[in-house]
């Protein structure tokens, strides 16, 4: 009975040992300031994004800091990535993307100043969005759909443009393979941002503008433009009047795009870990996700290895669209 008592003894002086030894693990992988690379303007959706799971970072095991945010716009996103690649692999420095900056480029710049697939670590998921669709006063109030607006479109060919946050970003391409599956010429009015872009589309200095439905929601409840189409695989929780392209017949539309955090490619998978797992707690918190809603994104986490795994299915599924459209960097 001793005997037992004594093995029962060291047993849990053994566990007590290894769960202090894990706790001082932790404390270990904790960091000092973390920085928040994002190659978009701020007060777009995904800028709001970086700054609530940013904040949502201070005393976890990753950091006991919240991130602090720095806006990189310009190069359609890749500025941001460009400085990830470079930055210390401690786990100090992370990006904000949307997949297109590393499932799209690939496909439309030839000489990429980044490999995707080495000089980054994915870490999570970080929020669903969907585009939309958005015509501003420069169109008709008669026109109500995307069968209205292709149909002006062609009476007005002079007009008849959209606006996107940047060259190459899925929005540009929605509009683009939006013109072709349907027909219609329809000029790219490339912007960095959604910000400058949806200025322009309500002071009537553009004709139309896709991008993250959430950059048009101010706008949209004032009643300053109208919201034709979203591409969703079901209508937005956001904007539930407003059907989605494949209602309309677009299914090849049905788009969701995710923003994710990436580190670079050289960070140790235990770092990795911790952050994704701080990332993952934030995105679950009631105050992100209510946050994120008010510009239309949806919180959502993941792992690293779900996030490289969806990373390497758009990759996939974009390489032909792409070459659809004809777009390059050099076109």
């Amino acid at each position: 009975m001793m005997h037992t008592r004594r093995q029962f003894m060291h047993r849990a002086g053994c566990a007590a040992a290894l769960g202090a030894l894990s706790a001082l693990t932790v404390r270990a992988q904790a960091i000092g300031p973390v920085k928040i690379l994002y190659g978009f303007s701020a007060g777009s959706a995904g800028d709001t994004v970086a700054r609530r799971v940013g904040d949502k970072l201070a005393g976890s095991a990753y950091t006991s800091h919240a991130a602090v945010v720095e806006n990189k716009p310009g190069a359609s996103g890749r500025i941001a990535l460009e400085l990830l690649k470079t930055a210390p692999g401690d786990g100090s420095v992370l990006a904000l993307a949307p997949f297109s900056c590393t499932a799209i480029y690939p496909h439309i710049y030839r000489q990429l100043s980044y490999d995707p697939a080495n000089d980054f670590q994915p870490v999570s998921i970080a929020a669903i969005m969907h585009h939309a669709l958005a015509v501003g006063p420069l169109v008709p109030a008669s026109v109500k759909t995307i069968k209205d607006f292709l149909a002006w479109a062609k009476a007005n060919p002079e007009q008849a443009n959209y606006g996107s946050p940047a060259a190459g970003s899925t929005p540009h391409f929605i509009g683009a393979l939006f013109g072709l599956g349907s027909g219609v010429a329809l000029r790219h009015v490339p912007y960095r941002g959604s910000i400058p872009g949806v200025t322009d589309l309500v002071g009537g200095q553009i004709a139309a503008m896709v991008t993250p439905s959430g950059d048009f929601t101010a706008y949209y409840k004032a009643g300053k433009l109208r919201l034709l189409a979203t591409s969703g695989h079901a209508r937005s929780p956001f904007t539930p009047d407003v059907p989605t392209f494949a209602e309309q017949g677009h299914a090849e539309l049905s788009i969701e795009e995710w923003l994710g955090f990436y580190a670079p490619g050289k960070t140790a998978a235990s770092v990795v870990a911790v952050a994704s797992a701080a990332i993952n707690a934030a995105v679950k918190e009631q105050a992100v996700i209510d946050s994120l809603a008010l510009v239309g994104l949806i919180a959502k986490g993941s792992t690293p290895a779900e996030m490289r795994s969806f990373q390497q299915a758009e990759f996939e599924r974009w390489g032909p669209l792409v070459k659809k459209v004809g777009f390059t960097a050099d076109s």
